[in-house]
């Protein structure tokens, strides 16, 4: 598949776990099926949502082995490759093109804040060594960066850096990457936080890469279809359902993860997999599961977990 314009909704999957180097296989398998059947355009791995940065190695590659076979070339599935360690990043990206992806993402290095003149160096190293096409992945609330619209600007003229996903939640810096990457159109330019999904898209975004897709997929892609049909009643009506998932699966608790628990919590009561999450998070516990339970009743969603 052509992978250099990807429109739609790329759900960030999560990773399924049973411990901390265990795979919910099986779960991880029924999460593949209710993402295709969902229409999805494509589906991420191992990015935020896929707490990437909590698991070993062997369970990334293992992971994306696993997905990449059970998708089998029905949608595109892009591959986080963010790391600390250039070499890890292209290990992984390799495998990620063995598996049958068809691009990877990264999001800049973290720890010593790199400046933009680094990033710019370190992304057009990336790109050149990559074996699959690259999508930046601005994330500054994890990463302590932004990436400038400028750095942007330049590195989009590389031919294999292919877009970008922005969770910086700022639509001024969004507006500004669509206006100034207006002359660049093979560019793709994505929007993380669901709740500015519909707004995005009716102005000019390629897709949205949305958590609560994992959940209610068919919500997100139908949002999606009705922001590119400009149909702004059908988008105010999903728009609503969006914030009433965010604002109750995403707020349990005083938790950094508290949208990640609410999201694992919700697959594991609606029967797809198991909720365990990867150390130091915990899974909810009985009266905050509860809460979530009540959250899915009032979205009519039927919970067998």
């Amino acid at each position: 598949m052509e992978p250099t314009k990807l429109r739609g909704i790329i759900p960030p999957m999560i990773t399924p776990l049973r411990g901390n180097d265990e795979l919910d296989r099986e779960g991880a398998v029924r999460l593949t099926e209710h993402l295709v059947a969902g229409g999805v355009h494509a589906i991420f791995l191992l990015g935020t949502t896929g707490e990437a940065q909590s698991l070993t190695y062997r369970l990334r590659y293992e992971f994306v082995e696993l997905v990449c076979r059970q998708v089998a070339g029905r949608v595109p599935v892009l591959v986080g490759v963010t790391d600390t360690a250039f070499i890890e990043s292209i290990r992984l990206a390799e495998h990620a093109a063995k598996c049958g992806a068809v691009g990877v993402v990264a999001a800049p290095p973290y720890y010593f804040a790199p400046s933009q003149q680094e990033l710019i160096e370190y992304y057009t190293a990336l790109a050149d060594a990559l074996p699959l096409p690259l999508y930046l992945y601005n994330m500054p609330s994890h990463v302590k960066v932004f990436l400038e619209p400028a750095t942007v600007k330049t590195l989009a003229r590389h031919e294999n850096i292919v877009g970008l996903k922005d969770s910086s939640a700022n639509m001024t810096y969004f507006q500004t990457l669509l206006y100034q990457l207006g002359d660049t159109p093979g560019f793709s330019l994505y929007v993380g936080p669901e709740e500015l999904t519909g707004e995005c898209v009716l102005l000019g975004a390629d897709g949205g890469v949305n958590g609560g897709a994992n959940i209610f997929p068919e919500l997100y892609v139908a949002m999606y279809d009705a922001a590119c049909a400009h149909d702004i009643a059908r988008v105010r009506e999903i728009q609503h359902r969006i914030m009433q998932i965010s604002t109750s699966v995403y707020t349990v608790g005083k938790y950094g993860s508290s949208y990640l628990k609410g999201v694992k919590c919700a697959l594991s009561l609606l029967g797809v997999c198991d909720d365990y999450l990867s150390y130091p998070y915990r899974k909810f516990r009985a009266e905050e599961r509860a809460r979530i339970r009540q959250a899915l009743e009032a979205l009519g969603a039927k919970c067998n977990g």
